[in-house]
């Protein structure tokens, strides 16, 4: 592993140590998920596409994610799965040739970093790093111990893992005696690449006094997971990292439409502005 900080490390990816935006590819619905319907071939080109509208509108990065795959598996998925996105990735990140992370639902760390192994990727999202929480598919164990020992063994250091801190879809009562603040300096302390803030379901934003306390609480990067738009972007502190924005990018800021060429080069003339 590098012997950079974790915000150098993040500055070093994206090219920009802060306000860093991230588009989101949410993949058609893969094999052996009830709303499968696309060949391969025709989900990986579709992926490549959302990336060209994203990198023609100057993001910074790219995040993969298996959001059509309803209703999700908890923790471990099958071999289908981590082959078709491997493919996707290998692609876009060719194509692209941007900075590009991968997160499988639900909570399919070990493989999402297998594939980020593969495929050459910069970064994963995990979901349940550090304490259990209560989600729609049921509880998530904290994975921290077995998902950086796994990195290690595949001589995956150079991926950087980001974590969600008392993420979205959630109930968090296991855990109502921590706080947030608390939650991400365990994280930094269990050697987390950066910490994702959201709100409590898709779309919806994530607390400003949630994201400033964090950000003065901890030293790894600090980034938005959902409910970033034109209209709130600025309402944030400038110390944040990155913003990983989907909903929004998607046609009448619905993530199960198509990317909207339009919606995202507003949102980007906006903040380079």
């Amino acid at each position: 592993m590098s012997n950079l900080s974790a915000a150098a490390r993040f500055a070093n990816v994206f090219g920009r140590a802060r306000r860093a935006a991230i588009g989101m590819i949410h993949v058609e619905a893969l094999p052996g998920s009830p709303k499968h319907r696309l060949p391969v071939s025709a989900i990986v080109e579709k992926a490549v596409n959302e990336a060209k509208i994203y990198k023609e509108c100057g993001l910074h990065g790219l995040l993969i994610e298996n959001m059509h795959d309803v209703p999700y598996l908890n923790s471990e998925v099958g071999p289908e799965v981590v082959a078709c996105m491997t493919a996707v990735c290998q692609r876009v990140k060719q194509e692209s040739k941007m900075p590009c992370g991968i997160q499988i639902l639900a909570g399919a760390n070990s493989a999402a970093l297998a594939v980020a192994k593969a495929a050459q990727m910069d970064f994963i999202r995990a979901e349940g790093f550090v304490f259990a929480h209560v989600a729609d598919e049921g509880i998530i164990s904290s994975c921290a111990g077995e998902l950086m020992r796994y990195r290690k063994i595949i001589e995956g250091e150079d991926i950087m893992v980001f974590t969600d801190v008392k993420k979205k879809h959630s109930s968090h009562a296991l855990t109502s005696d921590v706080n947030i603040t608390e939650t991400a300096q365990a994280a930094e302390m269990f050697l987390s690449d950066g910490v994702i803030i959201t709100g409590s379901t898709t779309g919806l934003p994530a607390s400003n006094e949630d994201v400033s306390t964090v950000l003065k609480s901890v030293n790894i990067p600090v980034l938005l997971g959902s409910g970033v738009t034109p209209a709130n972007v600025l309402s944030y502190p400038s110390q944040l990292h990155g913003m990983i924005i989907g909903s929004y990018f998607k046609k009448n800021g619905c993530w199960q439409n198509d990317v909207d060429r339009e919606r995202v080069s507003e949102f980007m003339n906006k903040i380079e502005r």
